[in-house]
């Protein structure tokens, strides 16, 4: 296991449009003695009701969905660029078909009992806040569900408060 410590939230050097949007993450959370993760590359950081927050979004069909939502917290595990193509594998395959994480030969790591990749080289602890379905019909960009919602397979939006950054 890596040795990680607890980096300041004050003093992040965080840009959520290349960490979530071009280097992806990899969303973490346990329930019922199963583990799961999947690949994210949606998602932000910001305050709401004064906490620091994560915001992540699951689609209805993934298993790490069933996870998430009987569970109170989740992680958010990035990487050094090497990882780029176990993130890929890790979003194309379904937990429920196989145990991923072991064919990817990564390691689950914890943290005051909360799931991590113990791989990546930051990571975002939180503690499940809020979550709501997104509804295509509230969607003002119609395009949007042409190009992202064609098989109806909607998002869920999960909002975390930040318990702890993690680095290595």
């Amino acid at each position: 296991m890596h040795a990680f410590q607890p980096y300041p939230i004050n003093e992040i050097e965080f840009n959520p449009f290349v960490r979530f949007g071009d280097k992806w993450g990899a969303l973490t959370t346990k329930a019922d003695d199963k583990i799961n993760t999947m690949t994210i590359s949606w998602g932000g950081v910001g305050v709401l009701w004064d906490k620091p927050v994560a915001t992540v979004y699951v689609r209805e069909s993934r298993f790490t969905k069933e996870l998430l939502d009987k569970s109170e917290t989740f992680s958010v595990s990035f990487f050094e660029d090497k990882y780029h193509r176990t993130l890929k594998y890790l979003g194309q395959v379904s937990g429920r078909d196989e145990d991923k994480l072991k064919n990817a030969r990564l390691t689950i790591n914890e943290h005051q009992g909360i799931p991590f990749i113990d791989e990546g080289n930051f990571i975002v602890v939180c503690k499940k806040l809020y979550s709501v379905p997104l509804p295509i019909d509230d969607v003002f960009d119609k395009d949007v569900e042409e190009k992202y919602y064609k098989t109806k397979d909607l998002h869920t939006m999960y909002l975390g408060e930040i318990v702890e950054l993690l680095a290595r």
